[in-house]
């Protein structure tokens, strides 16, 4: 097999939790050596609903294709390691807070001057600069300040509000555009011999993922968003419940309730059922399936007017009677032979043993040294002449120090006195 297209590259990853591991993944599947730097207890994730410690799902699966170094960066002697280390990396990768990388002398400023081609990723909760830079961030955090959170208006059984997927979207986009700036700033030095700094922020990320909302337009503010916020303000000064105002913002924009009519979820006899369509003609051949007649896509219809919203809801309920009289799987089959955009909604522990994915090879088998067999997410870019490939699983706690080392130069006794003094932890 041909090698990837970071072959040659080696990576020292400062993370924790998802941003960053996320970063280190893409960039080990592109084929570079990623090292997982940890404290000698390990990341706290590793025995996050750990069976076997120090290596639970969550982690393994957010951390394979990498080696692991343990280092105590709190002594100044492992700091020294990071800086004997640096002349023979091409990148840093670190998602800790803003200020933490300075304090531990690990930072841009320090390490350049170390390496000047060195290229340097930051991942932050709310970027390095103006008066929220120190302030901790995680994924729920950054769905509540961005709006991204009030956007689904989803609440608990309470009417609290609640994140907005079973997944950690803002921690994960945020990773991929790392792995995508670094991949930029290596290109750029491939033509320059110049190094750089790179910084990402689960904040600008939310922004990015929100980008309609977030958005300043004079004409349709006037309309839609200057009136909403008028109604937020005078809600939340009267002390209006979160859920209530999350329901008025769902109103805000009724002009495409009639669209998603077949934009959305039903039951039917066996299962859930989405309908994609985006375009009238594909509302027009779920109508022809379903024997539907609504005008919704009439010219003159207005789904703004009460009246039509009432409609809108008597012809969804006319839908889903309609959908009940089969199974999601025989709707989805007549649905995608008509070229329909149509799912059975599954659930995300089927998905390993679904024949698509199979056919695909998007999940890889690898053999964990301490937890057996795994089938992983295969990388999600594949390449014709530098292949994506995932190196390895996980690494146990510790189990690469003396190697990468060893590569550094480091002599065994110097690798023993580290080791002896709890710099470093050897468990190879």
């Amino acid at each position: 097999m041909s090698a990837g297209a970071l072959d040659g590259i080696r990576v020292l990853e400062f993370s924790q939790i998802v941003a960053g591991p996320v970063a280190g993944i893409a960039l080990s599947d592109f084929g570079a050596d990623v090292v997982k730097v940890e404290p000698l207890e390990g990341e706290s994730r590793r025995n996050s609903g750990a069976v076997v410690p120090n290596e639970g799902k969550y982690f393994q699966s957010l951390n394979r294709g990498k080696r692991s170094l343990t280092l105590d960066l709190r002594q100044p002697a492992g700091q020294a390691v990071v800086h004997r280390l640096i002349p023979h990396f091409d990148v840093v990768l670190s998602n800790y807070r803003t200020g933490v990388t300075a304090r531990l002398n690990i930072d841009y400023a320090t390490l350049s001057r170390i390496n000047a081609r060195l290229i340097y990723a930051n991942i932050t909760g709310f970027g390095d600069g103006g008066p929220f830079a120190t302030r901790a961030g995680s994924d729920i955090v950054a769905q509540a300040y961005s709006g991204l959170m009030a956007a689904e208006a989803k609440t608990d059984e309470h009417g609290a509000p609640v994140q907005i997927t079973g997944t950690t979207i803002i921690d994960r986009a945020s990773g991929l555009a790392a792995a995508m700036g670094i991949c930029a700033a290596l290109f750029h030095r491939e033509r320059t011999g110049e190094g750089q700094e790179i910084h990402i922020s689960l904040l600008h990320t939310a922004l990015e993922l929100l980008a309609p909302n977030v958005m300043r337009e004079p004409v349709q503010d006037a309309n839609i968003r200057d009136p909403f916020l008028a109604d937020l303000t005078a809600l939340r000064d009267a002390g209006v419940r979160y859920d209530e105002i999350a329901g008025r913002r769902k109103r805000q924009a009724p002009r495409f309730a009639s669209h998603r009519l077949y934009y959305g979820g039903y039951h039917t006899a066996r299962g859930g059922i989405v309908l994609g369509a985006l375009t009238q003609h594909n509302r027009d051949t779920i109508r022809g399936i379903l024997d539907m007649h609504d005008d919704t896509d009439a010219p003159t219809f207005n789904a703004a007017e009460p009246e039509n919203q009432a409609r809108i809801e008597a012809w969804r309920e006319e839908i889903q009677a309609r959908l009940l009289e089969h199974t999601a799987a025989e709707w989805a089959a007549r649905l995608v032979e008509a070229g329909v955009p149509a799912s059975v909604v599954n659930f995300p522990e089927e998905m390993s043993d679904d024949p698509q994915v199979e056919a695909m090879g998007m999940m890889t088998s690898l053999d964990h040294a301490i937890t057996g067999p795994h089938r992983v997410v295969s990388p999600i870019v594949r390449m014709s002449a530098t292949p994506t490939a995932i190196s390895m699983p996980s690494p146990p706690l510790g189990h690469h120090s003396r190697a990468i080392l060893t590569e550094a130069g480091y002599a065994p006794g110097e690798i023993d006195a580290l080791v002896a003094a709890r710099v470093i932890s050897d468990t190879a």
